[in-house]
Formats: C-alpha cells, sequence, structure tokens
C-alpha cells in the first residue's frame, strides 16, 4: 500500500513529482528574466551563407579548403568572412585572428590507418582565451543554430589558434574512425 505524504513547510527539499519551492527572496521580476534572456543573443545565418555551405558540403574538389565566418553584431548574423582553397591546417591557423572567435567548415583530406581516403567536413568553434565575454556569448549562443543549418557531426573547439594543427585535426578525426 502506497501513501503520498504532504511536505511540510520546514522541508527543504521537495518530493518526485512535487513542484519545485519557491524562494520568495530570489524570484525573479519579469523585467529581470526579460533583461537576462535578451543578454544571450544567438545569431541567424545569412542566406548566402546557407547556400555557400551547401554548396561547398558537396564540392567535387579532392584539395583541403575552408570557410571562415565571424559574427556580423550590427546585423547579428553570422556571414563569410573568407574563403580558402588548397589550405593546411597550419596555414588556416595563421589565418584565424588570436584574440577573436571565429566559425570554421574545413574539408579535409584524411587518410585512415588502413589506407582509405575521406574527405570529412570539419566545424572548428575557434573561441581564444581573453575574448570580449560579450564576444563569446554571441558566438557561442550561436554555434549550435550554425552546426544545424551546416548539417555537421564532426564539431570541434580549440581555445587558442596554435591548437590547430594537423596532429589535432588527426587525432579528432580518429575518434570517428
Amino acid at each position: 500500500m502506497w501513501c503520498l505524504v504532504k511536505p511540510s513547510p520546514s522541508q527543504s527539499t521537495p518530493q518526485p513529482g512535487s513542484p519545485p519551492l519557491e524562494d520568495s527572496g530570489t524570484e525573479k521580476r519579469p523585467e529581470d528574466r526579460k533583461a537576462m534572456s535578451d543578454s544571450l543573443v544567438v545569431c541567424e545565418v545569412d542566406p548566402e551563407l546557407k547556400e555557400k555551405l551547401r554548396k561547398f558540403r558537396f564540392r567535387k574538389e579532392t584539395d583541403n579548403a575552408a570557410i571562415i565566418m565571424k559574427v556580423d553584431k550590427d546585423r547579428q548574423m553570422v556571414v563569410l568572412e573568407e574563403e580558402f582553397q588548397n589550405i593546411s591546417p597550419e596555414e588556416l591557423r595563421s589565418e584565424l585572428p588570436e584574440r577573436q572567435p571565429r566559425f570554421v567548415v574545413y574539408s579535409y583530406k584524411y587518410v585512415h590507418a588502413d589506407g582509405r581516403v575521406s574527405y570529412p567536413l570539419c566545424f572548428i568553434f575557434s573561441s581564444p582565451v581573453g575574448c570580449k565575454p560579450e564576444q563569446q556569448m554571441m558566438y557561442a549562443g550561436s554555434k549550435n543554430r550554425l552546426v544545424q543549418t551546416a548539417e555537421l557531426t564532426k564539431v570541434f573547439e580549440i581555445r587558442t589558434t596554435d591548437d590547430l594543427t594537423e596532429s589535432w585535426l588527426q587525432e579528432k578525426l580518429a575518434f570517428f574512425r
């Protein structure tokens, strides 16, 4: 036989299935909630960039290539910054700003341990230590939407541009086999 016991006001934790207890001293005012939700900006993806990413996904070339994207703060939109053909991870690293976040979609010629060759599309979020917090929030809040838009599954993050090397990328890709 089961018996439900109503928690007494002195109990500090709610019972399973009951609504959480409220602390009237910490309740947020509606204007506070609005300000908090406005601080996390999720940027849209520029329609021209969406089309460029779609074409990039189905490219036939077999060299390494990259699309570098940035957030246009004024338009609150992820936009194309630059495109590169035949670029190594080390060359790509030198194209990324050291103190500003960037998104990169990188088509990389990957030779597996058994000799097979594949061309994975990698999403690399460069979020260097020392960026302005506002920038980091805009990029972090926009990352998932961009990954979904580009339909990518190999998603990596670097905290310093020095991390972006061929050996780092091969180590990350080895996980996917």
